[in-house]
């Protein structure tokens, strides 16, 4: 059981022998791995490091949980119908505090009714109300928001968070915010910034689609490394996620300006 936290929070549960995953550093990518792409299908429980003062770890949390395949529950459901599946939505007192609590018109119109927050006084709660979360298959997803490094959130807790949320197929997105990379079991570990916007379509004086550089430095099976991520509202709102690497070259493939009618991925490629 995780240090500190309280007898009986956690039920007893058979988990595999934990692995060595080094000191959360960037990896070398594995000979045939692929690289990641908003239209790869995730199922576990990811991490995204930012900065509390942005709420770029919300955002893009709720893209990567919005605009991934569905799996689970609703690998049923036709892909353009809707899902009116709630989901949940976690805050620890510290993360509060530091960013705020959601705010319901600035969601995507499609899941601004399906919101389901939750207060956690501490860490511990919080991941009580995670793993309870996770457990619960009618949930599209859960995103979690936790500041620093509580002792809590040990290597321990990170891998029971994985397995459960394996097991049910419910996705997990931990928002950690302001706090250094340490050791955790989640299949994919990203650190993210804010990134200017780019260009409105319609009114060039607007703002754009919201966008981050978002280093991915661990990943099971896929190619780890930084990418330009941004998120564009369709008419029925729902989101599509557009991706593309961060060029080696300096100033190469600078995606700042407005995608037209082409993907941020053919834009950074040239074609």
């Amino acid at each position: 059981m995780p240090q500190g936290l309280p007898e009986g929070l956690f039920p007893a549960a058979r988990l595999a022998p934990a692995r060595w995953l080094g000191d959360g550093g960037s990896v070398p990518a594995k000979a045939g791995a692929d690289d990641w792409s908003p239209a790869s299908p995730f199922r576990g429980a990811g991490d995204i490091f930012a900065p509390a003062r942005e709420a770029t770890g919300a955002a893009l949390a709720i893209a990567l949980a919005e605009g991934a395949p569905r799996i689970g529950p609703a690998r049923d459901v036709p892909a353009e119908s809707s899902d009116e599946r709630p989901f949940l939505w976690v805050q620890d007192k510290a993360a509060r505090k530091a960013g705020g609590r959601p705010y319901l018109p600035g969601l995507p119109r499609d899941l601004r009714h399906r919101l389901v927050h939750v207060c956690a006084d501490s860490p511990a709660d919080l991941l009580f109300a995670l793993e309870e979360g996770i457990r619960c298959r009618d949930l599209a997803f859960v995103i979690g928001e936790i500041a620093g490094n509580p002792r809590e959130l040990d290597f321990t807790a990170s891998r029971r968070l994985v397995l459960a949320a394996e097991r049910h197929g419910v996705p997990l997105w931990l928002v950690r915010l302001d706090a250094r990379r340490d050791l955790g079991a989640a299949r994919m570990r990203w650190d993210a910034v804010a990134a200017p916007s780019g260009l409105s379509r319609w009114n060039p004086q607007a703002p754009g689609a919201p966008r981050w550089k978002a280093d991915l430095f661990r990943a099971r099976g896929v190619r780890p490394g930084p990418w330009w991520i941004s998120r564009e509202e369709e008419a029925d709102g729902r989101s599509r996620l557009e991706a593309a690497r961060v060029a080696a070259t300096p100033g190469a493939g600078d995606l700042a300006g407005p995608a037209g009618d082409r993907s941020l991925a053919a834009r950074a490629s040239g074609t």
